[in-house]
């Protein structure tokens, strides 16, 4: 009797029952199935995303970030176009209104010499915005530059970085900006934002030298170094987006405080004078008539608040964001 032959296309038979060339077989269709990768049957593998487009996807997760950001960029707004909301001249003044409270037309008064308060507040954010921004921008593009040469160098240079900054660090703020500021003249922005530099680069200069000094030492920089990588490849290409990110953070949360500044030192006489209009010289002349007429200081000292506030808050999502160990 002739022995039985299996079908064409039949698996044969092994000693383990058909399991492994079943497995082998199952392997091959799934080697074969289209959109995946050979070996895997996943389909297209999702692309790595970098610490910015990360930072990026946190923030706009982040309702702290959300509610900032739209005061800041209303308040930018405001400071590029102030007539949108504001129609009036807020140097148009009658004595006649002199401190006046909330009238129609007229929802925060009018101040000691019969200027409106809203107009003025509104106006007012101009130069404040102006000095906070212009300041922040040179502080943090003169200390980066300065402490990331120095950290990236050393030696005698990264010293002498070192003791300069020591120096800059013992003068009270305040107290320069009353001995520096009181001999100016002029009625611009300028000399305050000068000031401001001038005594606020070695903070930014004290975290680039620190974050450089760290991303130096990482293992792409050497390997870049040790394939002749030239210096300016390294500063730019390599160790600078990596070290950047903690100087933003300090700026960021700098820019207020510089705002801040400008209306002490305005307050105080030295900073932005008149015809300027600016919250620190509204509050410095509304200090004096706080018992009869309060909401000539209440609404420039809350605009000022809360966009201190709104640059410290933006300050803060950054740096959470930026930071992968807070996540």
């Amino acid at each position: 009797m002739p022995e039985p032959r299996e079908p064409d296309g039949a698996i044969a038979p092994t000693g383990m029952g058909g399991a492994m060339d079943l497995a082998a077989t199952e392997g091959t269709t799934l080697d074969q199935t289209p959109g995946g990768p050979q070996g895997t049957g996943t389909g297209p593998s999702t692309p790595a995303r970098s610490l910015w487009s990360d930072a990026w996807r946190e923030l706009r997760r982040n309702p702290v970030f959300i509610i900032s950001g739209l005061i800041i960029l209303f308040l930018l707004v405001i400071s590029v176009w102030p007539s949108l909301i504001a129609s009036r001249n807020p140097l148009d003044c009658d004595l006649a209104n002199a401190q006046k409270s909330s009238t129609s037309g007229h929802p925060f008064g009018f101040d000691g010499q019969g200027c409106d308060v809203y107009t003025r507040t509104v106006y007012g954010a101009r130069a404040s915005v102006t000095v906070g921004v212009c300041a922040t921008l040179g502080v943090a593009i003169l200390g980066s530059v300065l402490g990331g040469l120095a950290g990236f160098f050393g030696g005698v240079w990264d010293a002498i970085l070192s003791r300069i900054t020591d120096v800059f660090f013992a003068i009270p703020v305040v107290l320069g900006g009353l001995v520096l500021l009181s001999v100016v003249t002029s009625n611009t922005v300028w000399p305050v934002i000068g000031f401001m530099v001038l005594l606020g680069w070695p903070q930014l200069s004290r975290i680039a030298r620190g974050s450089v000094i760290t991303a130096k030492q990482n293992d792409y920089v050497q390997a870049a170094r040790a394939l002749g990588a030239s210096n300016s490849r390294m500063l730019l290409r390599h160790i600078a987006p990596n070290a950047v990110a903690p100087v933003i953070v300090v700026a960021t949360i700098a820019l207020g405080t510089y705002i801040a500044l400008e209306a002490t030192l305005s307050y105080l006489g030295v900073g932005l004078k008149p015809p300027t209009v600016s919250w620190g010289i509204d509050i410095s002349a509304a200090s004096q008539y706080i018992r009869n007429a309060p909401h000539m200081l209440l609404w420039p000292a809350g605009a000022l608040a809360i966009t201190v506030l709104a640059f410290i808050m933006l300050g803060d999502a950054v740096r959470d964001a930026l930071d992968p160990k807070l996540r």
